[in-house]
C-alpha cells in the first residue's frame, strides 16, 4: 500500500480551562526523541475498517490509554505531505493525563545493528493553548485546529433552546 492510499483516523480532544486547550501526542521512538515543535500530532492510526469514527476511538485509546466518549464532530479530512489522508473527530474532554499509557512497537535500533528494541508509539501527551498547539502540531494538521475554532465560535453564536 502506498502512502497516498493510506488512511488514518484520530481524535482531537479539547477542553476549556477557562481558555481553549488542545490535547496533542508526541510520537515515541528514537527518530522523534529530540523533535518538538512541528512534531506533535492528534492521536491517530491506520483505518482498518470502513468505520472511521470507530477506528479513531480505538486508536486514541491504544495510543493514550484514555477512553474517548464523545459526542464527536467530524472535521474536514486532510492530506498529509506524505500523501496519507487523515480524518479527525473533535471531542470535548478534560482527561486526567496521569492515566496516560501507550501501546509499543518494535524496531531494529540502532540501524543495521541486528538488535531489536521496544518503543512507545506515543511517549507523552499534553494539553496546549491554541497558540502553542499551532507551533507543536505537525504543519499538515494545523487546519484541524482552525476548523475546530470555527465550529466552537459558530456553536457559541447559536441561539439557546
Amino acid at each position: 500500500m502506498t502512502r497516498r492510499s493510506e488512511v488514518s483516523a484520530g481524535v482531537l480532544a479539547f477542553r476549556r480551562k477557562p481558555a481553549l486547550e488542545l490535547l496533542l501526542a508526541h510520537p515515541g521512538g528514537p527518530y522523534w526523541r529530540n523533535k518538538d515543535e512541528g512534531a506533535w500530532s492528534i492521536p491517530k492510526g491506520n483505518v482498518e475498517s470502513g468505520d472511521l469514527l470507530a477506528c479513531a476511538k480505538r486508536e486514541f485509546n491504544e495510543e493514550t490509554g484514555l477512553t474517548p466518549t464523545g459526542p464527536f464532530t467530524a472535521l474536514t479530512p486532510l492530506r498529509q505531505k506524505s500523501g496519507k489522508m487523515v480524518h479527525a473527530f473533535a471531542m470535548e474532554a478534560d482527561f486526567d493525563l496521569s492515566r496516560f499509557s501507550s501501546n509499543h512497537f518494535e524496531m531494529e535500533w540502532p540501524p543495521r545493528s541486528g538488535k531489536t528494541q521496544n518503543f512507545p508509539e506515543i511517549d507523552r501527551v499534553a494539553y496546549f493553548s491554541v497558540t502553542k498547539a499551532r507551533r507543536k502540531i505537525l504543519p499538515g494538521q494545523r487546519a484541524f485546529i482552525d476548523e475546530l475554532i470555527r465550529h466552537l465560535k459558530a456553536d457559541d453564536k447559536s441561539p439557546s433552546a
